[in-house]
């Protein structure tokens, strides 16, 4: 893909466009960098339109007005949700911005609620509308706060001039709406490449983050963690970040081909052979079909996906079958085995429930969502689950106590394995050849009769393809 000919740069919560200042000088002749003031900071500090739609609207003319034929949006913090709705607008065919080729989010909020304490944000709120020498205080120490290290005076005098330049207004939107406004279902799944950025002293939006809450958004990615610095990377680290820029351009995250299990060749023969009627022959092409690398969830909205693949990694490997894009499938079409344990509620909200229950156990004996977790933490939690020993507070964000969290992992374990056994390469694997038991037409075949004919232990027919794996198995 071709390089983008302009990069349109969305600052944080207090920035403005000259954040982008040192980062644009250090960029050169890479890209044209076009700072935008969002509404209610910097040089539209009395403009309004404070929701993340409003903000995108403000953009969107932005980029009408340069209609660049390509160009890429790098997205801080606050600008980066703002980003992210613009992509979708753009991969859903928006005129004007079409053009759209690559994002760059740094410390990003993400598409679902910003993880602030309330607190913190409370403080946030009250103090701006204080008095000028309070918050004058409390500008300084928040963008001291929001850094690694200290930012050189200069350039801490310039961030702490654009907090206070910030309307009341907007600022208290962003952290009493904006940042809590839930798009995740609105922006799903993004194919546009991505860079995504974290500063490894970031409390709140760093890497952690950024792999539980931003990458499931976004099919093609790539995740940095830059060592040393906080939250306000474009102010600390410049240079790094132009450097990371250009080989984001030079060698963007690529769209992986989609993988399909491998169906030996002699198994292969045996679907395609007369033995198998039509219509099987049909479903099995149709549960061998490669599932989509970019699939955007119907059910469950993408952060819960990541965190069900994460389970079913787990609890059933199946490589070259996501076992969780299927069980959202299946809970998108409403279709079951028939029944369900009377302690839980419906298939899909005890699926949601429990899988930001197994999260907010992750979050409370490690401090870290459970995407991130090694596999030996996960397998722990997942044991206590089996056991019926998972429990969360409601207040930490347990949705469901230990006894349904059983019922549940019991659901997801016989979901996993009947969507793995219904595949023609499972099949194959532990030599299932009773798919060969009749063909369209009935009486003889090309081979004999269908059907069986050697019933003796260990007495295959000669037609059936030996497993790949384990014993044979009809």
């Amino acid at each position: 893909m071709p390089a983008p000919d302009l990069l349109f740069s969305l600052h944080f919560l207090g920035g403005s466009a000259r954040t982008w200042e040192p980062f644009s000088w250090a960029l050169g002749d890479t890209l044209v960098c076009v700072s935008i003031d969002l509404p209610g900071f910097g040089n539209a500090s009395g403009a309004t339109g404070f929701s993340v739609d409003a903000m995108a609207d403000h953009v969107a003319a932005v980029i009408r007005t340069k209609a660049p034929v390509r160009f890429a949006i790098a997205g801080h913090s606050m600008g980066a949700k703002v980003a992210l709705a613009l992509a979708r607008r753009s991969e859903d065919g928006e005129s004007g911005l079409e053009g759209l080729t690559d994002l760059i989010l740094i410390s990003g909020s993400p598409p679902g609620p910003e993880p602030i304490p309330e607190d913190r944000r409370a403080k946030m709120i009250a103090w701006i509308d204080a008095d000028p020498e309070t918050r004058l205080r409390e500008a300084k120490a928040f963008v001291r706060a929001n850094v690694g290290d200290s930012l050189d005076p200069e350039t801490e005098a310039r961030a702490v001039a654009d907090v206070l330049e910030a309307a009341p207004k907007a600022w208290k939107a962003w952290l009493e709406s904006g940042s809590n406004e839930d798009l995740s279902r609105r922006v799903g799944v993004l194919r546009t490449p991505a860079l995504i950025l974290a500063g490894s002293e970031d409390a709140d939006l760093g890497a952690d983050a950024q792999h539980a809450l931003m990458a499931p958004h976004l099919a093609h990615y790539r995740v940095v963690t830059v060592d040393g610095v906080g939250h306000l990377l474009p102010l600390e680290r410049p240079e790094a970040l132009a450097d990371l820029v250009r080989q984001h351009i030079g060698d963007r995250p690529r769209a992986d081909a989609a993988q399909a299990a491998e169906i030996p060749p002699a198994y292969a023969a045996l679907i395609a052979s007369e033995r198998v009627n039509s219509r099987l022959r049909g479903a099995l092409a149709k549960r061998a079909e490669p599932d989509d690398p970019g699939y955007r969830p119907e059910a469950l909205d993408p952060v819960e996906l990541a965190i069900l693949r994460a389970a079913c990694a787990r609890v059933l490997p199946t490589p070259g079958v996501d076992i969780a894009a299927r069980i959202d499938k299946r809970l998108a079409s409403g279709a079951g085995d028939g029944w369900r344990f009377v302690a839980l509620p419906p298939d899909l909200e005890a699926y949601r429930a429990a899988l930001r229950t197994l999260d907010a156990a992750a979050r409370a004996a490690h401090g870290r969502p459970f995407v991130v977790l090694d596999g030996r933490e996960q397998d722990a939690l997942l044991t206590l689950a089996e056991r019926g020993d998972l429990s969360v507070p409601e207040i930490l964000g347990g949705r469901l106590d230990g006894d349904r969290m059983r019922f549940w992992f019991e659901d997801l374990r016989a979901d996993a394995v009947r969507l793995w056994l219904a595949h023609p390469a499972a099949l194959a694997r532990v030599g299932f050849s009773g798919i060969g038991a009749g063909g369209d037409r009935p009486g003889p075949i090309a081979n004999g009769l269908p059907g069986f004919h050697e019933v003796g232990l260990d007495a295959p027919e000669p037609w059936e393809p030996r497993p790949t794996h384990g014993e044979t198995a009809r």
